[in-house]
């Protein structure tokens, strides 16, 4: 049963689905709506899932290209890799994650209800690979598997509350509501590429408004805009490669050509995945405030990062960009470090590079969506570099990749320094601390609604 149940909370279509059913049940919708309701809410999800598959595929070879062309060499930031491995490699790092995985969203759910964090965090990858981190790290400092569960419940929990609060504020700005939250483990890198983003720009001089002569103005449609700019950056990958590189990738295809399909290729999985975008939102937001009034006063969904694509789709590719260069910059920073030089993670630049370009220009305008691209482009590099020595992945036989979130390097070396300081106590801190302060915070709404019923 738990097996079936963590299965469910890794499939993000089937949990999401489920979560539209029980809302629609709560609010006791007709039969033919909670079908539709549910159905669309899955096939939502599986085209914005099938869109972002079709983005990593074409996305691949322009990385091998990039990677070539200019001579770059290092580890692969890959999450899902390095957790996936660990847990093939080590039986009760797999084990525990699971547990930790089911536990911690049940703490989630319940620090969403008896506190003010009403976020509710649903980007089943994100959860497996924080589960999985933290089970790695506490098997690597030696801690025994019941300790492991307990401890990584409860900083699972935590996380999964804690982290969309972080970036509501600007999810609230850049959405017009406070309906729907961020759910992702960048999320501190994010914000932080988008505050100091903030400081050279303006948020009134949007990307979206650039105003262009009468002659470009097909620009503005996104499907063209987006074709363009991949086009350029895919020839410039491939004259940096070279013909007889980019040929060993497109088999009997001719380079120019391949080029031109992988260009316009990725470019169709950007329109795929913002049709389910726009078809999930649809649903799943009115679905969920059924849960939000019935079982989690309050609650949002915090969802997978292109959920904010539509909103700014420019300030997207300005993020996607200048993250790449930021990656760049980066890596010949760690090349200091002694320690491992992190590739630029081309999947990740274009994924969450866009989403610090979006909240850089919610604050900072299109100057804003530049300067957090950046940003987030060395965070996504100095601190890999940085972490990598503290949990040795080769003792476990996992080489050339390395573990790349900034939210879980930030929680994963917070761990070690309180394991090694032997205060582990300080981990149930924080737990009993949020649910003091949600009772504290309901009692105080109990006298405010006493009083103002009085009066």
């Amino acid at each position: 049963m738990l097996n079936v149940v963590i299965e469910l909370l890794t499939t993000p279509a089937i949990t999401l689905g489920l979560v539209a059913l029980a809302g629609l049940l709560v609010q006791k919708k007709s039969f033919a709506d909670t079908v539709k309701g549910t159905i669309k809410t899955i096939l939502g999800l599986l085209i914005l899932t099938a869109g972002a598959g079709v983005i990593v595929t074409y996305l691949t070879p322009f990385s091998e290209m990039f990677t070539n062309g200019f001579g770059l060499t290092g580890v692969v930031p890959f999450d899902e890799a390095v957790i996936g491995a660990l847990s093939e490699n080590v039986a009760v790092i797999a084990r525990t994650t699971s547990i930790v995985l089911a536990t911690g969203f049940l703490i989630n759910v319940i620090l969403a209800r008896f506190t003010p964090f009403k976020y509710i965090f649903l980007t089943g990858h994100m959860m497996w690979i924080m589960a999985g981190a933290l089970c790695w790290a506490f098997y690597d400092l030696g801690l025994t598997e019941w300790e492991t569960i307990m401890y990584g419940s409860i900083i699972q929990g935590m996380t999964l509350t804690l982290l969309p609060a972080l970036a509501q504020p600007i999810m609230k700005r850049l959405t017009g509501t406070d309906d729907l939250a961020y759910g992702h483990l960048t999320t501190t890198g994010v914000v932080l590429g988008a505050w100091i983003g903030k400081t050279i720009g303006n948020p009134k001089k949007s990307s979206e408004d650039v105003k262009l002569p009468k002659g470009l103005d097909f620009f503005r449609d996104t499907a063209i805009s987006i074709s363009l700019v991949m086009l350029v950056i895919y020839f410039a990958a491939a004259v940096a490669a070279g013909p007889s590189f980019v040929q060993t990738l497109s088999g009997d295809q001719g380079w120019f050509t391949f080029t031109i399909i992988q260009g316009l290729g990725f470019a169709t999985g950007v329109l795929i995945l913002l049709q389910g975008v726009r078809m999930f939102l649809g649903e799943i937001v009115p679905a969920f405030r059924g849960i939000a009034l019935k079982i989690v006063p309050g609650a949002r969904p915090a969802l997978d990062c292109p959920i904010v694509f539509p909103y700014a789709p420019t300030a997207l590719m300005i993020g996607f960009l200048f993250s790449i260069v930021g990656m760049v910059v980066g890596m010949f920073v760690s090349s200091t470090f002694n320690t491992v030089i992190p590739l630029p993670s081309i999947i990740g630049g274009f994924f969450t590079g866009g989403v610090a370009g979006i909240f850089g220009n919610a604050l900072g305008g299109r100057r804003g969506a530049m300067l957090s691209g950046f940003i987030y482009g060395l965070v996504l590099t100095i601190p890999v570099a940085l972490f990598y020595p503290l949990f040795g992945l080769e003792t476990y036989g996992v080489t050339g990749i390395a573990f790349l979130v900034p939210d879980g390097i930030i929680i994963l070396t917070i761990v070690s320094l309180i394991v090694k300081a032997g205060l582990k106590i300080l981990f149930f801190v924080p737990l009993i601390a949020l649910l003091i302060y949600g009772f504290i915070h309901s009692r105080k709404g109990t006298i405010n609604s006493s009083t103002t019923k009085a009066g």
